[in-house]
């Protein structure tokens, strides 16, 4: 995931029983195919270079099998060398989703928030309505950002207009370094796994 054209765009799948994703920049090329392992206690995400999974790039592990303040590695498939870690922050969740990050040495640097709690309040009510539950996707779209220590703005996500929740769009406001790049990446496609399927 070397230099990749922002916006970068996450489509799940709806044709397979995994919860599998391909992640494609501005011009439609291919990234990352990440694929959520099945029937797993722990977390255990691979993600590969393409939709034919030709090569395994990175490996994103749980540490437990619950996910309440669970952290998860992330590491290259190659050197097994770590990348560094996400971590979801159970009680500052209840709320806004939050998560943190942090590098290779454990220490927390980057902190991603979910924007606005209320939208995912009025997802879980009116997404549990007959008929009208079908249509949440294209009027309740949460955000997540990205920042620093200092409290600056480097990522966002957000969820697209789509049945299903299916897309969402990655943008990028700053630079990093190249290898922080990509664990911000990562801790993004797992984090978006773990929104995902809780709706």
């Amino acid at each position: 995931m070397k230099n990749p054209e922002y916006p970068l765009f996450l489509q799940f799948k709806i044709t397979t029983l995994a919860n599998d994703f391909v992640a494609k920049d501005k011009n439609d090329n291919t990234i990352a195919y990440v694929r959520q392992k099945m029937f797993k206690l722990k977390e255990d995400v691979v993600v590969f270079n393409n939709e034919s999974k030709a090569e395994e790039l990175f490996r994103i592990k749980a540490d437990r099998w619950l996910d309440f303040n669970a952290n998860y590695s992330i590491s290259e498939s190659r050197t097994g060398e770590s990348l560094g870690k996400i971590g979801r922050r159970g009680m500052k969740s209840i709320w806004k989703s939050t998560y943190i990050g942090m590098d290779k040495h454990g220490s927390e640097d980057y902190t991603i928030r979910e924007d606005n709690g209320w939208v995912k309040v009025w997802d879980s009510m009116i997404g549990e309505l007959p008929i009208i539950g079908m249509f949440t996707g294209y009027i309740l779209n949460p955000s997540y950002t990205l920042t620093d220590k200092e409290g600056n703005k480097i990522f966002q996500l957000k969820k697209m207009p789509s049945f299903f929740g299916r897309k969402f769009m990655l943008q990028k406001f700053a630079d990093v370094p190249e290898n922080e790049e990509s664990r911000l990446i990562l801790s993004f496609m797992m984090m978006v796994l773990l929104e995902r399927a809780r709706g």
